[in-house]
């Protein structure tokens, strides 16, 4: 039985999705039963409420061998402890009452260099991984950069005027990674029963590349011209600040976009094992135009 954590969200619903391409047994938390992919009767179980939750997660790893361990985005946040060590404490407490085998958990890239201790969100995500570990159960955490997904956040300003922002140095080149290629990394681990230990995976897509090489290849893709724009990190955050979003949040995510500038992400070195199919190219040809387009 594999459990899988925020099967409504960007990387679970795909790991949900195939896993039960697969045939493997499967059991989902989520909040709101009614956002999941329907399914026959029998094909999953589910079991509701928060996987941040004592008793949820105690019902979902019983029986269980495997869990997909995602914490999910939480913009009204009152600290970054609370939202990744106190939310998943209750469930590293059930992983070794419930005796869970193997835990891929999404975490992020950074470990082991300096720039990580303040890197907001990657920081507790690294954490957070070290808590897990220390329950004896044999942990992968996914290692990642940005997501290639987040830019749909953007989609109206690229569509209306041609721009996407970040805080990020234009010509700065990273990794990017597609979430459909997390989902495939993942489930991969969560159904191979041979391996044991802690490791971390990188997924760091094909390519390295900057902002600006972005902006030249959507604007090929999508046949209009699409620039980027930095943004200071004060402005940005303001930007979250208007978004209704928590002062924690919001410092957390700046601390980690002026850590990505500080070299966060050169944390792995780009090898064929942790580099992933899907261009940047592909990924907007297949997941950015039909959404500007529409």
């Amino acid at each position: 039985m594999i459990v899988v954590t925020t099967p409504t969200g960007a990387i679970g619903r795909q790991v949900l999705d195939r896993l039960l391409a697969g045939g493997d047994a499967v059991r989902a938390i989520a909040r709101d039963p009614s956002r999941l992919p329907p399914a026959e009767p029998g094909r999953f179980e589910v079991v509701v409420g928060s996987h941040g939750d004592t008793d949820v997660v105690n019902r979902a790893f019983e029986g269980a061998d495997s869990v997909l361990w995602v914490v999910p985005p939480n913009p009204h946040m009152d600290s970054l402890d609370a939202a990744y060590l106190e939310f998943t404490r209750p469930a590293s407490a059930a992983m070794q009452r419930h005796g869970i085998k193997r835990v891929v958990g999404v975490s992020a890239l950074g470990r082991g260099l300096p720039v990580a201790r303040n890197a907001g969100f990657v920081t507790a995500a690294l954490a957070m991984d070290d808590l897990i570990a220390s329950t004896g159960v044999n942990y992968r955490a996914l290692a990642m950069p940005s997501f290639m997904d987040n830019l749909l956040r953007q989609v109206e300003p690229i569509r209306a005027r041609g721009l996407f922002f970040s805080p990020l140095d234009p010509d700065r080149k990273h990794p990017t990674c597609a979430t459909r290629d997390i989902a495939a990394v993942a489930t991969k681990l969560l159904q191979d029963s041979s391996w044991s230990g802690r490791a971390d995976v990188p997924v760091l897509g094909p390519e390295d590349l900057s902002c600006n090489d972005m902006a030249q290849i959507m604007s090929e893709v999508l046949g209009r011209e699409v620039r980027f724009q930095q943004l200071s990190l004060e402005s940005f955050k303001a930007r979250l600040k208007d978004s209704g979003m928590s002062n924690a949040f919001i410092q957390g995510y700046a601390d980690m976009m002026a850590a990505k500038n500080a070299g966060l992400d050169d944390a792995e070195p780009r090898t064929p094992q942790s580099s992933t199919p899907t261009s940047f190219r592909q990924w907007c040809a297949e997941v950015l135009k039909p959404a500007v387009v529409n």
